[in-house]
């Protein structure tokens, strides 16, 4: 058996933060933001992008600077309604959104629209780039968007349950749940247009969060392993097994939010949605991490038999 003095023992001593003591507080806060993210979706909706809707995309580059007011007058006066117009960067630089219209259908729009600013501009326009995207297109990728992330919870609950219990997989898969609803209810109430860059920000936040889930996990099999001697109370060997890995999970979370928020100023109008859903990921899934998965584990009963196999514990005594 093992002695207390054991290189492969802990500091059982050590101090040991009582984050499970918070668990009722975090499930309350927890299960207050998903239900005012629910009905904030369920209210406001989402401003889908073209992505999913359809319609065109027109990038473009002028000699001389513009100011949107007076472009949106151009389009204005030539017909074209319906349209949004921003700076890409810089008062040379101009996005136009035109969302699909029934009157704008088997034309080149985006030649009418180039020439109706040319002839304005009274210059050449430098185009970099137009795309269009059909009806079809648009339902097509917002399948394929749900289907990807759904893939990803079901892979990860699966991994999960083999590497440790189903118990700590379903804590996690409801976790990252939590982190993807309250992150697109924030989506919903700043009117952050949907577009495929915002799924794989939804896709890098699952991503991330996992990873962190996966290190106290880790941890928390391995103190199940040394320190069931001392003690087998499941709770305390979550507080020590998040105690020693939270100052690992807040340097990595404060590191990605600096390189994730320089993106987010200086990243320019396209990666703007996807630097802040990332920002408002990370935060929550860090939250996460440490209040609500393994929180969830130990609620549905989560032991260290669950953990450990009797292999494991011949191996360990001997």
């Amino acid at each position: 058996m093992f002695k207390q003095n054991d290189s492969k023992c802990v500091n059982y001593r050590e101090k040991v933060v009582q984050f499970m003591n918070w668990k009722k507080i975090a499930f309350s806060i927890s299960a207050f933001l998903l239900m005012l993210s629910v009905i904030i979706i369920s209210t406001r909706g989402f401003d889908w992008g073209l992505d999913f809707t359809g319609g065109t995309i027109i990038e473009f580059f002028l000699q001389k600077p513009d100011t949107l007011d007076h472009m949106r007058s151009r389009l204005k006066e030539a017909g074209f309604t319906k349209i949004q117009v921003q700076n890409f960067g810089s008062s040379h630089d101009f996005i136009i959104h035109v969302p699909l219209q029934e009157k704008y259908l088997n034309t080149d729009l985006g030649g009418q629209i180039l020439r109706s600013i040319q002839h304005a501009a009274q210059e050449k326009i430098n185009l970099k780039r137009i795309e269009c995207v059909g009806p079809r297109v648009g339902s097509e990728l917002l399948i394929i968007g749900g289907i990807a992330l759904l893939s990803a919870l079901t892979a990860i609950f699966l991994y999960i349950t083999i590497r440790f219990t189903w118990r700590l997989a379903l804590g996690t898969v409801l976790a990252l749940t939590h982190d993807i609803i309250i992150t697109i209810g924030a989506l919903s109430l700043f009117h952050i247009e949907i577009d495929f860059t915002i799924i794989a920000s939804l896709l890098s936040i699952i991503g991330y969060s996992l990873n962190d889930k996966i290190v106290v996990s880790d941890r928390i099999r391995e103190n199940c392993r040394k320190i069931f001697f001392v003690t087998s109370s499941s709770s305390y060997i979550i507080n020590l097994s998040i105690t020693q890995t939270f100052r690992r999970t807040i340097i990595t979370s404060i590191i990605t939010l600096m390189m994730v928020l320089i993106l987010f100023v200086f990243g320019g109008a396209m990666l703007r949605g996807f630097s802040l859903t990332m920002l408002i990921g990370i935060i929550i899934g860090t939250i996460s991490s440490i209040y609500i998965s393994s929180a969830l584990a130990l609620q549905l009963g989560m032991q260290r038999d669950h953990l450990i196999s009797n292999r494991e514990d011949k191996a360990i005594e001997e």
